[in-house]
């Protein structure tokens, strides 16, 4: 985040199978996925409306994808946001695997 960023709190909401970004008392945005085999496959990233263009949506994969790979997990990026930030920061690219048939499957099982 840049020097102007307000302070944010990163949380895994495991019940809900997302990871949370607050500033304040106020949640500001998420990141979805669902495990399988193994791998973390990040599907669906948002941000509010009034959050953007803070940061935020960095500092929440950034922190997602470490504890991601802290977890012994794989990182497997179908949201758009995630594949672009991968694109610009390599510090998991060792534990990314490319999108399959079968994890594009398990996002479609999840999300209806």
């Amino acid at each position: 985040m840049s020097d102007n960023a307000p302070e944010a709190e990163v949380a895994l909401a495991g019940d809900r199978d997302r990871y949370e970004i607050s500033v304040g008392e106020q949640r500001a945005g998420f990141t979805e996925y669902v495990d399988r085999d193994g791998q973390r496959i990040f599907y669906h990233t948002e941000i509010g409306e009034n959050f953007g263009g803070m940061g935020l949506g960095s500092t929440l994969i950034g922190r997602a994808l470490a504890d991601t790979r802290d977890a012994g997990l794989r990182i497997v990026a179908v949201c758009p946001f995630v594949k672009k930030y991968l694109e610009r920061h390599h510090e998991v690219v060792d534990v990314v695997d490319e999108v399959t048939t079968e994890a594009l499957a398990a996002v479609r099982e999840r999300t209806g």
